[in-house]
């Protein structure tokens, strides 16, 4: 019981570290940060990370009545969310990641929302609530968050350790795994409106 928990946290928690992908965006980030002085790079840290924190944690709190309210169902949901995470996989694919023309100080937009947290990672959220329940999501956000902090925190070393090719290479192997789990959403998606007709 306690191996069967231990693996549904850490597929939980790489789910949602492989969406948000903290590493992919640490050239992004230190591109947004340039020129500034280290207190308020790490405050633009702090910003971006509770900006990121509390939109999930809304999303999984609310978001299955956010759903409800729009009467939108569970498949119909990682359907549109796997279709939408296979564009992001693809467009970092082709582009090497996000293109913004946003060079201001604010760590809410665009770094908070949407480079950490977009509709992919609250996507995987909330089908995450559904597949592993409230508790071990919540242990998923906070782990993959504190991982988040420490990358941005230590983005400039890990940025000269991997190198500009090697951060590119790393964003682009990480879409292939979002494609991965974006397929993945879909088939099930599918699966339960097969599953939801023959019940009828």
């Amino acid at each position: 019981m306690f191996d069967e928990l231990i693996i549904q946290i850490l597929r939980a928690t790489i789910a949602l570290f492989v969406i948000i992908d903290p590493i992919g965006n640490i050239p992004i980030f230190i591109s947004l940060t340039e020129g500034m002085t280290k207190e308020k790079r790490r405050n633009v840290i702090k910003v971006a990370s509770i900006t990121g924190l509390v939109l999930l944690m809304v999303f999984a709190v609310f978001g299955i009545q956010f759903m409800n309210l729009f009467n939108i169902s569970l498949s119909s949901f990682k359907v549109a969310g796997g279709v939408l995470l296979l564009l992001i996989s693809l467009r970092i694919l082709l582009e090497g990641g996000w293109q913004t023309r946003d060079s201001g100080d604010s760590g809410a937009v665009p770094l908070g929302f949407p480079l950490l947290v977009g509709p992919g990672a609250i996507t995987t959220t909330i089908v995450t609530i559904q597949a592993f329940g409230f508790e071990i999501t919540l242990i998923a956000i906070l782990a993959v968050f504190g991982i988040t902090v420490a990358c941005l925190v230590l983005s400039e070393r890990i940025y000269r350790l991997l190198g500009q090719v090697g951060s590119n290479v790393f964003a682009r192997v990480m879409a292939i795994f979002i494609a991965a789990i974006a397929i993945e959403f879909v088939m099930q998606g599918i699966s339960q409106y097969r599953i939801g007709d023959q019940v009828i």
